[in-house]
């Protein structure tokens, strides 16, 4: 009888066929395997190890500077009407006027409502106009809405040749003479149709409110002309008629301003050595120099800056919000706890070679024989220090410049040779630096730091320090947390 047993797969045939067919061990799989126990481990090694947080280097100053809202001061007066009538403005407000310029007409009835056209280019200033001070708009001040108005209405005014028919007009009545026109150029009214072109007696800036501050010094200020709250501004633009002596516009005569801000104790300190201050206006991010001083209003200190230009562009404003650009130390911030101290030898500079980064060991050759070996350590920082001394075969003397080198690369007590010479430097003397661990390679390097200014939570170092940071370097946030060299992941 046959025997079938022979002819059958044995049991371990059989298990490795079912094993292969389910995991299907090939190449392919093998490396998937592999890349699945590196996952695992990274994720364990991830998961258990300390994790240090880290800090990217910026640069820029210490801290912004501080804001201030200033009361406005300038010499200004409040003209009446000179008769009664209706009023048709022709000055643009916060423009410019000169003596003797038309700033208002009146008339017995109302000046009928004319159409006119603008060009594409007047169109694009007008454009230009509202978009700049929809920028800059603050709801808290309404009140500047009715000045951009005004100061709009006299733009178009111009743009459609308003004001040169009152040029016309006025240059008409300095060469005729008689019957309605008036000869005299001086004169403070000029006749144009049915109405009185009033002009202004000074040269300065038009503006058609008036808030009670006219005629007012800083002798005269007291603390409750600070106090937004109350504050108040009468539009002296209208569409009814006036009667002689009522207000009409306020005119500004003078370039020269000054701008008043309350102050703390601190700030009294910061300001009080500086002569001069860089402000910088909230309202359209100029700035500009002013003269400061310390006053005292109702017993209180305020800071006083006095500017001789600008005012046209600030004209409408009695209150500005400002900063004063007093902070000016700039560098690269890091925070306070980033910061280590590293001991150094220090090597007087002198004793460089000629390539001026290497040094020569004495140590002992074969037979005992004296001998040199070149050593090219990284310089960390060379500091002038004409206090420190080192010991010569020859003579003390002074070290104009000593270089701060790592501990490891030299042995305390090892002698140095200076080159051409039979001076010697015995290794002994420390010192310690500023510095931080960057991080940019995955692991802790120092580098070292010249902090320029500080608060309680940030440094400024300098930029251009030797071996030192640059701008966006990483840095560990909390220096105690690692050591040198250490390798984080």
């Amino acid at each position: 009888m046959p025997d079938n047993r022979k002819k059958q797969p044995g049991i371990a045939s059989t298990v490795i066929f079912q094993i292969r067919s389910i995991f299907g061990l090939n190449i392919g799989t093998m490396i998937f395997g592999l890349l699945l126990l590196y996952m695992v481990f990274s994720a364990v090694m991830y998961m258990t190890a300390s994790h240090i947080e880290t800090y990217q280097v910026t640069a820029g100053p210490l801290s912004r500077n501080e804001t201030y809202t200033g009361l406005a001061v300038h010499e200004e007066t409040v003209c009446h009407a000179q008769s009664g009538g209706y009023v048709s403005y022709y000055a643009r407000e916060g423009g410019k006027i000169n003596a003797n310029g038309v700033v208002y007409g009146l008339s017995t009835t109302k000046v009928p409502e004319t159409t006119a056209s603008l060009s594409s280019e007047d169109l694009a200033r007008v454009r230009k106009d509202m978009l700049s001070f929809s920028k800059s708009f603050n709801s808290s001040r309404f009140n500047t809405t009715y000045s951009f108005k005004y100061q709009l209405e006299g733009n178009i005014l111009q743009y459609v040749g308003v004001t040169a028919d009152i040029s016309a007009a006025l240059a008409q009545s300095s060469d005729e003479e008689g019957g309605d026109q008036v000869a005299d150029s001086q004169a403070s009214v000029v006749l144009l149709g049915n109405q009185t072109l009033c002009k202004s007696e000074y040269d300065g800036i038009v503006l058609y409110a008036m808030d009670g501050y006219a005629g007012k010094t800083i002798e005269d200020l007291t603390a409750a002309d600070f106090n937004q709250n109350t504050y108040q501004v009468t539009d002296l633009k209208t569409t009814d008629s006036v009667r002689a002596g009522d207000p009409v516009y306020t005119i500004i005569t003078d370039e020269r301003w000054s701008l008043l801000i309350p102050l703390t104790e601190m700030q009294v300190v910061r300001l009080r050595d500086r002569s001069v201050v860089r402000v910088k206006f909230l309202k359209d991010d100029m700035t500009q120099s002013g003269d400061v001083s310390i006053v005292q209003i109702d017993g209180q200190n305020y800071g006083k800056i006095d500017f001789n230009k600008g005012l046209v562009r600030y004209a409408g404003d009695r209150f500005l919000d400002i900063e004063l650009v007093t902070n000016n130390t700039s560098g690269l911030k890091i925070p306070l706890s980033s910061i280590v101290t590293k001991e150094f030898y220090v090597i007087p500079s002198d004793f460089l070679t000629e390539d001026g980064l290497s040094f020569y060991v004495e140590e002992r050759g074969k037979s005992n024989q004296p001998a040199q070996r070149l050593v090219s350590p990284t310089i960390y920082a060379s500091i002038s220090n004409q206090n420190t001394t080192y010991v010569t075969t020859e003579e003390t003397r002074a070290a104009n410049t000593m270089l701060y080198v790592d501990k490891s690369v030299f042995k305390e007590g090892e002698v140095l040779v200076k080159p051409d010479s039979q001076d010697r430097y015995v290794i002994r003397d420390t010192d310690v630096l500023e510095g931080v661990y960057c991080i940019n390679q995955g692991y802790a390097v120092f580098r070292r730091i010249v902090v320029l200014d500080q608060n309680e939570e940030y440094a400024i170092v300098s930029k251009d320090t030797n071996y030192g940071l640059v701008r966006y370097d990483h840095i560990v946030r909390n220096a105690e947390s690692v050591r040198e060299q250490d390798i984080l992941y």
